[in-house]
């Protein structure tokens, strides 16, 4: 028979008397992970701004303009789709992260704009030597129009807006596009 409080199973106990003030003070763990730094683009401009929407405006041109994506505009004004894109002379919030758009005099419709490299000469027959730069759509556009438009190829027009093929591509009037220079 065992004694209330004995051993009942044939292994010696110890006993550690608990009370509230006795107990032990863990540091803090230091973290070992890398500090977090963001480091924003070229040119951001680094604190949120608004920009007020014009009659006209796409979502795709406004993010264009401030050098974001679309889905970075869209999700940083708690917009779903660019079916929700405000009206004119409402705002909307432009990220840090956006590019401060560049003062420059509007060009005529359906012309490139934006030069960042020139060929030398004549790049083929007909082509001339229209450097590369950006490109409106216009109503009526096609993959074909253009490329016939500005002498490039299917292949340049895909490199240059880091699209993965033109079947999975919407062309829509306003959208501004990357054009590769002539004969590309």
């Amino acid at each position: 028979m065992s004694a209330c409080g004995g051993d009942t199973l044939g292994v010696a106990t110890t006993v550690v008397n608990v009370t509230p003030t006795n107990f032990a003070t863990i540091p803090p763990v230091a973290s070992t992970a890398p500090g977090t730094t963001t480091t924003l683009p070229a040119g951001a401009v680094g604190s949120e701004q608004t920009y007020v929407v014009q009659q006209g405006d796409t979502p795709l041109q406004v993010a264009n303009k401030y050098g974001i994506s679309l889905t970075a505009l869209l999700a940083y004004n708690a917009l779903v789709s660019p079916a929700q894109f405000p009206y004119p002379g409402e705002t909307l919030k432009i990220p840090p992260q956006a590019v401060a758009p560049a003062a420059t005099t509007a060009p005529a419709p359906g012309t490139p704009t934006g030069a960042t490299t020139a060929p030398s000469g004549a790049v083929g027959p007909g082509c001339g030597t229209r450097p590369a730069g950006t490109y409106t759509i216009q109503k009526g556009d096609s993959f074909y129009a253009i490329k016939t438009k500005f002498c490039v190829s299917y292949q340049a027009l895909l490199t240059a807006n880091n699209w993965p093929d033109i079947n999975s591509v919407v062309l829509l009037p306003g959208q501004a596009i990357n054009m590769p220079a002539a004969g590309s």
